[in-house]
Parts: C-alpha cells; structure tokens; sequence
C-alpha cells in the first residue's frame, strides 16, 4: 500500500487529523474527475488512496474512512448544488409545494438544512464506531448575520437540530463568540471560522471554557461535544491587509515572508492552546501548493506544521494539487512544528498594524474583530455565494 500524501501528513502526529473541505455529496463525482485527469502510471494508485480518504461502502459497511470529518462554507454548499442542478431543482420545488407561506429565504434556509442533513448522514456511522470523535460535519450559519447574535443563535440550534454529529459553524466576531458560548453550555460541537487572529483564538478559547463550566453545572452532557477553531491561513496574507500597508510604507514584502508571517500567527496560537491544554483544537484551512523563492515546489501550510495534532480540512482541488506535486514536494518533517518562524520575517512584519493585530495576543479587542481587513473580504465572498445560492432558489420558484 503507497500512502496517500495526506495520509504521510496525518503520520507525523497519530492525533492529525485530514478532514474534506466539502460536502461529502460532491466526493464520487470529484473523485471520478480526478482519476480521469491521473497519469496513467499512477491512476490505479490514486484510485486505491481516494476511496480509502472516502468510501460509501466502506463508511456504510464498517463506519471507517481516511477522513476524520467534514467542513462546508457557503461556496462550497454551492458547488454541492450545481453538480447536481436537476435534483437540487426538485427539491426546492418540494419544499415550496409542501409550506406555500414559506418565501424565497425560507425555502432557501430548508434547502440549505437538507445539505447539511445529507452530508452529515452519510458520515455517521464514523461518528457512532469512533465514539463520537470522529465522524463530524460543520454546518455554517449564515454569513450574512456575522454580527446578528440573535438570527445567529436561532440558526445555530436548528443546524445543530440536523444531527447529533453536526459542528455548528459560527464566525469570529465579538457576537459570533457570545452564541458560541451559548451553544457550548448547551453540549453543542462548534467550529469557529472566519478567524485569522490570535485574539481571537484567545477570545474563542475563553468562550468554550465559560460554556463548557456553564454546561458542566447543568449536568449538560458532552459525551459528543467536540471543539474546533478555524485559522484561514493564505486569506490572513492574501485577503488582508498585509500588503498594501506594506506598500504604503515603502516595505517590499516577498511571498515567502508573507508565509513566514502566517505561520508565525498559527503556531502563537497552536502553542497557545496546547500549554493551557485547552479542549479545542486548532483547524487550519485555506492551504496552498506554490514555488518558493528558489522556485522550489511547496506547500508551506502544511511542512510547517507536520509533527502537530492539529486538523487539516483540504478542499478538493487542494488535495489534487498535492497528489500531482507530491514527486515534487520534499518529505514532511515531524520536528516542523518546533521550529521557530522566520525572526527576520517577523519583524519585517512587525512594521504593519495589521499583522501586529493578528500576532499580538491582545491586537484587537472583540468589537474589532468584524473589522479586521480579511475577516471582511472573507465574510463578503461567503455572502456573495449565498445570495447566488438564494438566486438559484428565486429561479426554481418563479419557474
């Protein structure tokens, strides 16, 4: 058996996780794509690696895949919808035809719950056989409410109310931490996303241990509680404000120090939560495969972090990224989460208000966190593919 190239990650550190950043409906289809596109040479292994990461057949008959969880955001609800059109079509029809006082929004929102229902499903039986460690599905509150604490909470309830193995995904702003306490306190798993900063992750962490004291002196149960927080690594540098405060100051900034940078952020915050040995767990998200500047093959968000327990959640293309470089891509490293950042790199980095607002433990405080340059951009394209998935929806229904 050749292990898969996320299969030689998650070996650094037997508490690794590769989670699938997206719905677990799309994998046949993506799988069936990536094989067709596999040199020759190589197709029957990569045909032995992916349904090993994911298999129907396998989840169903033995409750095992390589996978240890699932994590959905809105563009990628959306791609679930356009490989299948025609059966997200007659849904909504249903849906409409079942409630005819329901509008757009809401025939939206149940469709919406349907995709997260479906995916979690299909990854259940890893949920039950792993002891309710693995086997999880995020399911994103609408990022059109990212500091509406009300519509937040009610929608993170009804998420939760999809099954027993779904993480409410809620975003990183000073409201989005207030419904995450209150869900925690209620037993409910959560994944905070849209987050990029260190104080954020400090105020996350704060958040789960007050709900998790509240929960405890309720007789909560958490038997099937789990807690994630999300660092978008290349939108911290790329969708933020890095750049062009550098340029405003006359700072010429390579792509080699920006991911000094995003590695320095996520290790602060890795080492954080590991010497307080808080519950959660970081999730990176957000990978790149690209050249170095000696025009070396690299996926930095991963070699830097190899030897950590920490999740990984890989987009499809990601994961085909990799396996076409993986000749190419120098061994993982079980010590790279040991080393420490590039200290030029950093303090090069320094010069910016925004990269001192995400490194600092206390560079912003809660009610700047909705403000922050790359929670905005990111927040602002999550909306965008939900309002064209509520446009798929409008079209459905005017016919």
């Amino acid at each position: 058996m050749t292990q898969h190239i996320l299969e030689k990650l998650a070996a650094t550190n037997p508490e690794a996780e590769i989670w699938w950043d997206s719905s677990p409906l799309v994998y046949p289809s993506w799988k069936a794509e990536s094989l067709a596109k596999a040199p020759e040479a190589k197709r029957a292994e990569w045909e032995e690696q992916l349904t090993r990461l994911y298999d129907n057949a396998t989840i169903k008959q033995s409750g095992e895949m390589g996978f240890r969880g699932v994590t959905t955001n809105p563009p990628l609800s959306l791609q679930a919808v356009q490989l299948d059109p025609a059966g997200w079509t007659q849904l909504v029809k249903d849906i409409a035809a079942s409630d005819r006082a329901l509008d757009v929004e809401g025939v939206y929102w149940k469709m919406y719950l349907e995709l997260v229902k479906r995916g979690a499903d299909a990854i259940r039986p890893v949920f039950e056989k792993s002891g309710y460690k693995y086997g999880m599905l995020s399911g994103q509150v609408d990022p059109r409410f990212v500091t509406d604490g009300e519509a937040m909470l009610a929608q993170g309830l009804t998420i939760a109310a999809m099954g027993d193995n779904v993480m409410v995904k809620l975003p990183g702003s000073k409201e989005g931490y207030e419904v995450l306490e209150e869900l925690t306190a209620r037993g409910i798993s959560t994944n905070n996303t849209t987050s990029f900063a260190v104080a954020q992750y400090t105020r996350c962490r704060a958040a789960v241990t007050a709900g998790l004291q509240r929960a405890q002196a309720a007789g909560v149960d958490l038997s099937k509680w789990r807690s994630v927080i999300t660092h978008m690594s290349s939108r911290l540098g790329e969708k933020g404000d890095w750049k062009v405060q550098a340029k405003a100051r006359g700072i010429e900034l390579s792509l080699d120090e920006i991911r000094d940078g995003e590695e320095a952020v996520l290790k602060r915050a890795y080492w954080q939560g590991k010497n307080t040995g808080h519950p959660s767990k970081m999730l990176q998200c957000s990978m790149r495969v690209e050249k170095d500047k000696d025009g070396k093959t690299v996926s930095r968000h991963v070699q830097d972090f190899a030897g950590s327990d920490m999740v990984y959640t890989c987009p499809p293309s990601y994961i085909l990224q990799l396996m076409e470089v993986e000749d190419e891509l120098a061994p993982f490293d079980p010590k790279a989460i040991e080393r420490e950042p590039n200290p030029a790199s950093v303090e090069k980095l320094m010069k910016l208000p925004s990269f001192r607002q995400a490194y600092e433990f206390e560079g912003m405080k809660p009610n700047e966190f909705a403000q922050f340059g790359a929670f905005q951009a990111t927040a602002t394209e999550f909306a965008a593919a939900t309002r064209q998935t509520v446009d798929f929806v409008r079209m459905v229904m005017e016919g």
